[in-house]
């Protein structure tokens, strides 16, 4: 006869502790964390209103229910009513990351920090309006710890190799930053990260071929609001579950994750915001920037021959072969922002890479096919090592065209996008320039310059945050 299952409740995990540590007393002194956090805002903001364009987008915004709204509540680029933080947070995390243009994070598991800035936002503007003044400053900060959550836990955490989607990180980033906002105690931030990690881990199936879709554009808006949810149930004291990580059988490890433990690669600080990559020159999966980088600078070469064209050859690190390399037919924009061939093929034929050529115009354009199906793609065993070298953190990809006469282009090879730590001195100034053409496109100049004066203002000016909603609900009409 078996022992009875002992209920003594166990201590709070580890990880549990180590967040609300972090939420709770640490303080961010980094400068150069800071001065990135403001170009991460600028820079998903423009992102943002670039998402406005594309009728899939705009039909999930707004209330659950049409006509529902929230007095004193928060306005969302695009949209008429003012929404409740948790649909707010859902709002500006689909906009921000539907066009695959907002920063990113390659480690062990990949993902998108600033997706984080939905929950963020809405929260921030709610406590403006409604609680207590917010300022910029104190949503840099947020931004910067949830950064670190989402980044840190990927460094050696693959749940992508778990069948799960990398939006799980938004969601405990976005709850234990969110329950921090909200004046939440140490234990109030343990009880909501807990029920973050027990909602477990959406399925990767909408970001793969054969079933790649638009759902991959607002999970993390789904993801971020859920965090919302959490943190105000937190608030209320609701209960949490101590050891949903580390419970036989019942916990998070040994129920999804194959019975490996869930780790932290190193402290939490400000890292994370200092290395993120930026997606600057195009909206393109970020294992395959360097290769359209690469492509693009081809263009010269090969558009009046591009019916010459025997083959390319294409040499990538094993991620991308993992994540993006595809034969076949693509089915929608989705599976086509994540395809490494129709990226390589579009920067090849056009010299360029915009959302629109993801569009199904651009797509019935018979040359995109008939060159990927002359592509051959193949591993580089070093590029592989450098992508998960900490001191390199490189994504290389090689492009070489070769023609049926025997002639062929140079070997393009590029291993740092211009998104880069390591080349931030050029890619900042360009950072700006992509948000005020994504401005351009919609709003007035001076409203353009009033939200781009407002994300970069100095430290310790003490702007209110409904101010900035406050900018693009005026512009919205």
């Amino acid at each position: 006869m078996s022992a009875p299952i002992s209920n003594v409740r166990p201590p709070p995990d580890d990880i549990l502790v180590t967040i609300a540590d972090y939420i709770v007393d640490t303080k961010i002194v980094s400068e150069e964390a800071v001065r990135t956090a403001r170009h991460c805002l600028l820079d998903s903001l423009g992102c943002a209103v670039q998402a406005l364009e594309y009728p899939a987008c705009m039909k999930m915004l707004g209330p659950v229910v049409p006509g529902a709204v929230l007095a004193n509540g928060t306005p969302v680029p695009g949209v008429k009513e003012l929404l409740d933080p948790v649909r707010a947070a859902f709002n500006l995390g689909a906009l921000i990351r539907w066009l695959d243009f907002n920063d990113t994070w390659l480690a062990a598991e990949w993902g998108h920090p600033s997706d984080n800035l939905g929950g963020i936002l809405a929260v921030a503007d709610y406590l403006d309006r409604n609680v207590r003044p917010v300022t910029l400053d104190e949503v840099l900060v947020a931004a910067i710890k949830a950064h670190e959550i989402q980044g840190v836990l990927a460094l050696d955490n693959s749940f992508n190799r778990a069948g799960m989607d990398h939006v799980i990180l938004v969601r405990i980033a976005t709850t234990a930053v969110v329950t921090g906002m909200l004046g939440g105690t140490r234990d109030q931030v343990i009880n909501a990260v807990s029920n973050a990690w027990a909602d477990g881990g959406a399925l990767r199936v909408y970001r793969h071929a054969p079933n790649t879709g638009s759902r991959k554009s607002w999970a993390a808006g789904d993801a971020t609001s859920r965090g919302v949810w959490h943190a105000f149930n937190a608030l209320r004291n609701e209960m949490g579950y101590q050891g949903v990580l580390t419970t036989k059988t019942w916990g998070f490890q040994d129920a999804l994750f194959r019975g490996k433990a869930i780790t932290l690669a190193r402290p939490l600080g400000s890292y994370v915001m200092e290395h993120v990559l930026f997606k600057i020159s195009f909206p393109a999966e970020f294992h395959a920037q360097t290769a359209v980088e690469a492509a693009m600078a081809l263009h010269p070469e090969v558009t009046k021959r591009l019916d010459e064209i025997e083959r390319v050859e294409m040499t990538t690190h094993e991620s991308a072969i993992r994540i993006i390399d595809k034969q076949g037919a693509l089915h929608n924009p989705a599976d086509r922002d994540h395809c490494l061939q129709y990226m390589a093929a579009i920067g090849l034929i056009f010299g360029e890479l915009t959302a629109a050529h993801y569009e199904d115009g651009v797509a019935a354009d018979p040359r995109i096919d008939a060159l990927r199906a002359k592509m051959v793609v193949r591993e580089d065993p070093q590029y592989s090592k450098d992508y998960l070298d900490p001191e390199k953190r490189s994504i290389a990809n090689a492009v070489q065209v070769f023609f049926r006469d025997g002639t062929k282009t140079r070997r393009v090879e590029v291993h740092y996008p211009i998104g880069h730590r390591r080349r931030r001195a050029e890619g900042i100034p360009e950072l700006i320039k992509k948000f005020r053409g994504s401005m351009a496109a919609r709003y007035a100049g001076e409203r353009a310059a009033a939200v781009e004066a407002f994300c970069l203002q100095a430290t310790g000016s003490g702007t209110r945050m409904s101010g900035l909603l406050d900018l693009f609900r005026v512009a919205a009409g």
